[in-house]
């Protein structure tokens, strides 16, 4: 029989998107604000990877991701993309997103995103939000699966979460 344990903390990353500086800039001050001091911001990097937001958001997108000092407990870790869905609607405009902004963590074996939407590889986990592997680390690197976005199987990506990844450890020494 198993026994039960308390889960280890794990480390909040978000990852943004728009064509706009301002709004990213002030995006990632909300989101400061919010869930604390950011201990890693990737630079700007192209989204040229689909073709899935430009319809709302506009074409020229960038991707941005965060990851911020303090850890999070996983039992209430839902309440994250509560949080940042209503910021992507504060600084929508015309009922269309300007920016979106993905959240989710990591820990030493995986890293997770959250959404509003339900497939076959996600988890409900509450409050209407879902939870799905992304990423898994085996073998000293990020490993995709079939389901992974085109980007996020990207080396600079799974660059960035190496570094996002060696801050974590340091945290949870």
């Amino acid at each position: 029989m198993g026994v039960p344990y308390k889960s280890r903390r794990v480390k909040l990353i978000i990852g943004l998107l728009s064509n706009d500086a301002v709004i990213m800039s002030k995006a990632c001050s909300a989101l400061s604000r919010a869930f604390g001091k950011i201990d890693c911001e990737s630079s700007d990097a192209d989204f040229t990877q689909s073709d899935y937001y430009e319809k709302e958001m506009g074409s020229n997108l960038k991707r941005k991701f965060l990851s911020f000092e303090k850890l999070l407990d996983l039992n209430d870790v839902y309440k994250v993309k509560l949080r940042t869905n209503i910021l992507e609607k504060k600084f929508s405009r015309d009922g269309k997103r300007v920016v979106n902004i993905d959240p989710g963590y990591l820990d030493f074996a995986k890293l997770v995103l959250f959404s509003t939407k339900d497939y076959t590889h996600r988890i409900y986990i509450n409050k209407g939000i879902f939870a799905e592997v992304t990423l898994f680390y085996k073998d000293g690197k990020y490993n995709s699966w079939p389901w992974t976005y085109p980007d996020y199987k990207s080396e600079p990506y799974k660059e960035t979460f190496d570094i996002i990844r060696a801050l974590y450890a340091e945290a949870s020494l």
